[in-house]
Parts: C-alpha cells; structure tokens; sequence
C-alpha cells in the first residue's frame, strides 16, 4: 500500500490534491543526528544546572519556559547528541503520546529527557509546517495506534519516522504556517497579557498582605503610596504583638479553612451531560491562573469531582508543578484537584494566597510521598496565616476583581482562536482551502525530499 494509500484509507486523511505529494517523515530528517532521544539517566536535580525539558513540559504547541528539572553540566555532556540548538521538533513518546512543539531560540543549550524524541528536519523542510501536520486528528490517530501499550502508552523512533506525511509544494507550505502562525501569535500576545496582569494583582497581594508595605508607610507618618485616602484608612497605623507574632493591628493569627471551603462532590461522569467541561491536571497551566483548556465528560470514565464557576482549583499532585487557577464555568475535575470555595468576600484574597510561591512551597513540604507527593485538604487547611479584617480583603477583591475579568477575557479569547485555528487546519492540510492568496506566500524554488 503506497504512503497516499495509507493516508487516505488507513488513517482517515481527508483527500488531497493530486499534485500533493504523501511522504514518510524520515525522508524530511536532517542526515546528521536527524532523530534520538533524550537523557536516559539524568542523575539528581542541579539547581545550578542545565533545563531539562520533560513530557510534561510540552503544553499545547509550545514548552514551558521554566522547567523544575535541571541536570549536571557533567550529565549534559554525556547526551550532547540532543543538546538543543533551536528549531528542532520534540515530540513526546510516553503516556500522553504525541503533544508537539518547535524548539524556540531561548530554549537554546537545554536537553530535553528520555521520554521525549527529537527530530531535526531538513533545511529545506519546515518544522512548524510538520508540527502542523503531526497535531492533527489523523496523525494523532496513527501514533496512538502504533503506541505500545503493554505497560503505557509508548511510541518508538521506528515508528515515528514512518509517518506519513501530506505534502504539497514549498509555497502553500509556507502559506499554511503563515495562517496558523498569525493565530498562535495573537494567542501567544494574549498569554503575555494575562501573565503581566496577573504580576499586578500578585505584587498587590504581596505588598497589601505579606509585606505589609501601607502598614509601615502610616506608621512613619506616610500617605501609603499610590492608595487613595478610604483605603488608607483601612490599614492599621501599628503593629501588635498577637501569640508571639507581630501583626497589624486588628487583623488576627488563623488558618485557611477560616475563609475556605473544600466541598466534596463526587459525580460518576456517565451520569452527566457528555459536554460538561472536565479539567485534569493536564489541563492546567504552571504559575497561571488562567485556565484555557479542557476536555469534555464524555471523554472519562472514571470518578471526578464537581466544580462551580469562581471556585479555586488546586493542582494536589506534585503541588510544586505550581497548578492553580480560577474556574471559568461549571465543569468537573480530576480528583488529583482539590477544589477550594472561598467564603463570601474572600474569593480573589484566596486565590492569590493559595498560589503564591510561599503558599506552594509550603504544600510541597508537607506533601506526602517522594516520587509523586500529593497535598491534602488538611494540609491546606491548617496552613497558619495573619488574616485582615474582611473590610480589606473587600478593598482588595474591588482592585483585582476588573483584572481577573480581563485576564478570563484574554483567555476566552484565545480558546475561539484556538477553535478557529483547529477548524482550519484540517481543511488546510488536506487542500479543501486554497491558501494560493495568502498574503504571506512566499515563492521558493521546490525541493523534492530524497
């Protein structure tokens, strides 16, 4: 059966042009180090090291720009074959199977691990045109197909450099990432905005309730600076000596579960709507409360847990992952989630303390278990914190609540643009949509894949 043949029948392709070409993936690779893996043994963390990127780094069509692993410079050296240069494709290989991503140049000199395949592609080929390619359905479908599952779900190099592969010529290649990119670049805008507002309400947070920082301004005599005259009045003019801790005056020694809540709804995801949204921990972003993907019910089978709009979700599971955000609507979540519901006036002071860098630390701390630590309700319940009067977490959720609004706008946003972009790219891979008028075509001289 010819690559077309298997495409097209085999694997569901939609049809294609005649004058489309259906190539294998290993004709695409470069003839130096074109695919391998990662560190096999990456050794201990180094926190002086060299990023090592891993399956759960890939988010989307991109990586994490701050991954938590880091090897020796000395373990580096021995897997300097995938030392990253930038542009190269990377491809995960375990569990969750076939999440994709190009190489940006910051990620230049990190390595990425065992459980993640890299593949060089030729100069004259394009990776984000194969990245494209490799995201969807029908490839998708293929790599799962071909997994082996005998323990998990795991792909191997052979395997990859089979897939085949539509392939028109240069210029409607070229077309075809232009569109898509010129979608991804305004999602990506709309993640540089939503990280930069939620910095202000943190730095907020932060200056209002961990530094105190109005506190001290009244107590030498100061206006609080930026703070108008009802707010000042809010923040003591001292502090107080309250069970052997100084705090402001009139606020008070507690605990979490004074201001939240852990309702525990348990639903078999059989017995709902299959389009009730479901959030896993794969699902949700580090450090970003944003939430801007999900699944649906009908995709599960096993226990999960109720959320309402509002509620904070907690990513329990290796809690240093840093996995919080705010639900944007109803759905259902993962167990591996603890839903928080914080009590009235209290919603936006909560979800910045449960994720903040001292409230995660903490967490990971009193996790239990090495290899895979799991925080629990009571842990985060009987974390110990100086809690304001109400009258100020109120001034507080006035300030951050319109940001938290354009932060959910932002994110809705880019979920349209992200269903316009994988409404196209089925019709554009497949020839349906004539991309001959792309105002970025670019007019190159072909080259045919040896």
């Amino acid at each position: 059966m010819s690559n077309r043949e298997r495409l097209l029948r085999e694997f569901d392709f939609p049809p294609i042009p005649d004058d489309w070409e259906v190539i294998n993936l290993s004709q695409i690779l470069s003839s130096e180090r074109g695919i391998s893996v990662g560190v096999m043994y990456p050794g201990k963390h180094d926190p002086e090291g060299i990023p090592l990127i891993r399956a759960g780094d890939l988010t989307g069509n991109r990586i994490e720009n701050s991954p938590e692993f880091r090897i020796s410079k000395s373990v580096n050296q021995e897997y300097k074959r995938t030392i990253l240069e930038g542009g190269e494709l990377l491809i995960s290989l375990v569990g969750d199977i076939g999440r994709v991503a190009v190489v940006p140049e910051w990620a230049k000199g990190w390595n990425p691990a065992r459980a993640i395949g890299v593949l060089r592609i030729s100069p004259y080929a394009e990776a984000k045109y194969v990245r494209l390619v490799l995201s969807t359905g029908p490839l998708q479908k293929i790599m799962r197909a071909w997994a082996n599952t005998t323990v998990q779900a795991t792909l191997n190099l052979k395997e990859i450099k089979e897939l085949p592969l539509p392939w028109p010529k240069k210029g409607v290649r070229d077309n075809i990432v232009g569109i898509a990119d010129a979608l991804e670049n305004k999602i990506e805008l709309n993640r540089q905005m939503n990280r930069t507002l939620e910095q202000m309400a943190r730095a907020l947070f932060k200056s209002w309730f961990i530094d105190f920082d109005p506190v001290h301004a009244k107590q030498r005599g100061e206006q609080p600076a930026g703070m108008d005259a009802e707010t000042a009045a809010l923040f003591p003019d001292r502090f107080v000596e309250v069970d052997g801790k100084e705090v402001p005056e009139g606020w008070r020694i507690s605990q979490v579960e004074s201001m939240v809540e852990n309702p525990r709804r348990s639903v078999n995801p059989q017995s709902i709507d299959g389009r009730t949204p479901y959030i896993g921990l794969e699902h949700m972003p580090r450090g970003s409360i944003g939430l801007d993907s999900w699944g649906k019910a009908e995709d599960i089978d096993s226990g999960k847990v109720i959320f309402e709009k509002g509620e904070v979700l907690f990513g329990r599971l290796r809690p240093y992952f840093k996995k919080v955000g705010i639900a944007p609507f109803d759905g259902i979540s993962s167990i591996d989630i603890l839903i928080l519901k914080p009590k009235i006036n209290w919603k936006e002071y909560a979800l910045f303390l449960v994720s903040s860098d001292e409230f995660i630390d903490a967490m990971a701390g009193a996790s239990g278990g090495t290899r895979m630590p799991r925080a629990s309700w009571r842990d985060l319940a009987a974390y110990p914190l100086i809690l304001p009067p109400e009258t100020l977490a109120t001034a507080y959720s006035s300030a951050v609540a319109p940001i938290i609004e354009k932060i959910q706008m932002c994110t809705f946003e880019s979920i349209e643009l992200a269903y316009i972009r994988n409404t196209l790219l089925p019709r554009l891979l497949s020839g349906e949509l004539d991309v001959s008028d792309w105002e970025h075509a670019v007019e190159a001289p072909e080259s045919t894949p040896a």
